[in-house]
């Protein structure tokens, strides 16, 4: 996915369409006509570039990290009193105690939590763009949906496998693999929901120390 502003008409996610193949002039001397030959036994279900796939969007995260630590260090620390020609050299008494005594106290304590909840419900349609030696398909789509204060829309790129598609030529989100879902929009209100560029400013990683 690009990091770049979302635009309508992008060729990333425009539909991928099949190939046209040289048609094939018609037998008058045979009952099989192979350029009208259609099987009884295919199904519908998509399978070539360029046919539609209907993608359930059943997404739904949830993440919770709790953290609490606490350090706490004491140190007591005491020097023998020095001797100088035989004799031991006291040090006077003071209001802080001994001079020849070191003792230190460090304590830490932090506490860190994090709940977060996201879900993504709906449909949306789209195209094999290719289709993979080992039979897997390339899926690519977007949908725009213009709105009273602006745009909002979704994009999906992925790799599905072809077991994996209903008789209905659908497949449900969680199937996808590699999967690159993106909701957003444009206008009024997803600018209102953007942080300023003073507040970015201060919650810039640098201030953090």
């Amino acid at each position: 996915m690009s990091s770049r502003q979302p635009q309508m008409d992008d060729p990333i996610f425009a539909p991928k369409y099949p190939t046209m193949k040289v048609p094939i002039p018609n037998s008058n001397g045979s009952l099989f006509a192979a350029n009208g030959y259609v099987s009884l036994f295919d199904d519908a279900v998509a399978r070539r570039v360029g046919d539609i796939i209907t993608v359930r969007l059943n997404e739904r995260t949830v993440s919770k990290k709790s953290a609490i630590t606490k350090i706490t260090k004491d140190t007591d620390n005491t020097v023998a009193e020095p001797i100088v020609l035989g004799k031991k050299i006291t040090s006077p008494p003071t209001n802080l105690g001994t001079l020849n005594g070191l003792s230190s106290e460090n304590e830490f304590e932090g506490s860190a939590n994090s709940d977060q909840s996201n879900s993504l419900q709906g449909s949306i349609a789209v195209t094999i763009s290719e289709v993979l030696p080992n039979g897997a398909f390339v899926v690519r789509g977007e949908k725009w949906m213009q709105l009273n204060q602006g745009d909002e829309f979704i994009r999906i790129v992925g790799m599905i496998r072809a077991v994996d598609i209903g008789s209905d030529n659908s497949i449900d989100s969680t199937q996808i693999a590699n999967a690159r879902i993106t909701y957003g929009g444009k206008g009024a209100v997803a600018d209102s929901n953007k942080i300023g560029w003073l507040a970015r400013f201060f919650i810039n990683p640098l201030f953090a120390y």
